[in-house]
């Protein structure tokens, strides 16, 4: 369905006047354009509808034949077919189109129509065919609806509760109209149709329907005895187990959570909704991010899950590194971590449409590492000269919110949002070259190197998330990373190492990193007391040992 609008889009008021002009004249063809486009700006307009009134009896046909369906089809002509489909008596094939349209532009108000909201409507679907409906609206409707967009689906709420008033007892419709009515706000209504729903016919959904609606309403207990008598129902549907697995560790209940969800992985551990589910909770249980690359991992070996998920960007939501940035460490003493850092040669400035990419892309957060490295996919084509020049002459920021927010109130946090995106575009340099011996790897080992704490921290971030989307460098990016929080372990011993809280969250983001260097990590993030010191020494001592690489090819320089 096409849009087929822009900034020259013409009023609905001038294009119903266009469409008169066409009608008399018998450009009958020509008039259906200004029809339709007057429906997409002013679908519930009473001219409007007039207008298409006289069209349709001018045609001879009904109208429909002007407003044919196509591969790409203008979404004012497909709700003007769908108002002559009901006009000629074939109201189910309208309210399939108005569905379509909600979809394709949730916002508009569609379906406010008397046709929709009359209760003749509901007696002549019958209580299938508007379940059928329902269905389709839910499907094309957020849970929740934002309220602001909640009036465009007040239409479809009135035909439900018609079709509930003609069929009081049609256990399908009443569970349907339930959905709707949680979505759009309306819980109390949505409680009371659902329990109605599976007295009358007692099911798996209709008790799936019931326990959404009385988890909406804040009655958990009794939800997650309605989502058991689901399982009941039907024992190897197993998303109502995630259900539950969800519910209870929402209310604090971790234990039984998962005890709910490994029965589900133990019916079929490949079912993504129970995957998903076990990492986020695993995740929640131990805070271990190894669960989370697990997930990352299985969303890159399952394009093809049944729905879309969130569960990886809601771990990550927040939490330094996984899906934001820490906040800029104050600068430290040269040579406070006691080794010099590299003297390279100053890049000369990016060009100009290397700063726009990187003005376009550079944010403060991310949904997770694997979501960060396909962004910064704009830059791959910038060479590396470009993508070295924005990591030391970094572009203004962006005249946009974000921008005033970030010149106004942190400057730094811009300059540090650059240098993040610019080292992620250089994990899209010469992806060609194997890692272990290609440029990407080398400049960004060695910017890792840098003294400058924040290009420094870029880089291993960069480093990091190359880990996160290939598990073949996980060793050699853990070694790194291991190596170089050693280093600053060290440094914080004889003096404060402003870096080291970041630089640990970095750490404890970083897949398959040693048990050592994860406690290192959590002691140097304030997440362990000061009880083991005599451990932390032990572990100094151990890791600061000089490290083999693990991949072939040249050593880091």
């Amino acid at each position: 369905m096409a849009e087929g609008t822009d900034d020259r889009a013409l009023p609905a008021t001038e294009e119903l006047a266009l469409a008169r002009r066409a009608l008399d004249s018998g450009e009958l063809a020509h008039a259906a354009e200004h029809v339709a486009a007057a429906l997409a700006r002013a679908p519930t307009l009473p001219e409007v509808h007039e207008t298409l009134a006289h069209l349709a009896a001018a045609s001879g046909d009904g109208g429909v034949g002007l407003f044919p369906l196509q591969h790409h089809t203008f979404v004012g002509a497909v709700v003007a077919r769908a108002h002559l489909l009901a006009a000629a008596g074939r109201p189910a094939e309208g309210l399939d189109l108005l569905v379509a349209a909600t979809a394709h532009a949730p916002r508009a108000d569609w379906a406010g129509v008397p046709w929709v909201t009359s209760p003749e409507l509901a007696e002549r679907l019958g209580p299938d065919a508007a379940a059928r409906v329902l269905m389709q609206v839910c499907a094309a409707a957020p849970d929740p609806v934002p309220p602001s967009d909640r009036t465009a689906l007040a239409a479809y709420l009135t035909l439900a509760r018609n079709a509930v008033t003609v069929h009081p007892e049609h256990g399908l419709l009443l569970g349907t109209a339930s959905a709707l009515a949680r979505r759009v706000g309306e819980v109390p209504l949505a409680v009371r149709w659902a329990s109605r729903g599976v007295r009358a016919t007692p099911s798996k959904m209709g008790e799936v329907w019931f326990g959404y609606a009385l988890r909406s309403a804040g009655r958990t207990r009794e939800a997650l005895a309605a989502l058991r008598r689901a399982v009941d129902h039907d024992p190897d549907d197993l998303a109502v187990y995630a259900d539950i697995a969800g519910t209870l560790a929402d209310h604090g209940r971790l234990a039984e959570a998962l005890s709910w969800i490994e029965r589900a992985l133990a019916r079929n551990p490949s079912f993504d909704c129970a995957v998903h589910t076990a990492h986020r909770l695993r995740f929640q249980h131990d805070g271990e991010v190894r669960h989370l690359v697990g997930l990352a991992d299985f969303i890159r070996d399952h394009p093809d899950d049944s729905h879309e998920h969130s569960d990886l960007a809601e771990c990550c939501r927040g939490r330094p590194w996984l899906g934001q940035l820490t906040p800029v460490a104050p600068p430290a003493r040269p040579g406070a971590e006691g080794r010099p850092g590299p003297v390279r040669p100053t890049p000369q400035p990016p060009s100009a449409e290397a700063a726009r990419r990187l003005r376009e892309l550079a944010h403060p957060a991310w949904p997770h590492p694997p979501a960060a490295y396909d962004a910064a996919v704009g830059l791959a084509t910038l060479d590396l000269p470009d993508l070295l020049g924005l990591l030391v002459h970094p572009p203004d920021t962006p005249k946009t919110a974000l921008g005033q927010v970030l010149s106004g109130q942190d400057p730094a946090l811009w300059v540090r949002c650059v240098q993040v995106w610019a080292c992620l575009g250089l994990l899209h340099h010469r992806t060609d070259e194997p890692w272990a011996g290609s440029t990407r790897r080398r400049v960004l080992v060695d910017l890792a190197r840098d003294p400058d704490e924040a290009a420094g921290e870029a880089a291993l971030f960069a480093l990091v998330t190359a880990a996160w989307v290939d598990p073949s460098v996980r060793p050699d990016v853990a070694q790194v990373v291991a190596g170089r929080l050693a280093a600053v372990a060290k440094a914080a011993r004889v003096q404060p190492v402003p870096a080291a809280p970041s630089l640990a969250h970095l750490a404890l983001a970083t897949p398959d990193l040693d048990r050592d260097t994860v406690i290192l990590a959590q002691e140097l993030a304030g997440l362990r007391g000061g009880r083991r010191r005599h451990r932390l020494r032990r572990l100094l001592r151990r890791l600061l040992h000089p490290l083999r690489p693990r991949l072939p090819g040249p050593p880091p320089p």
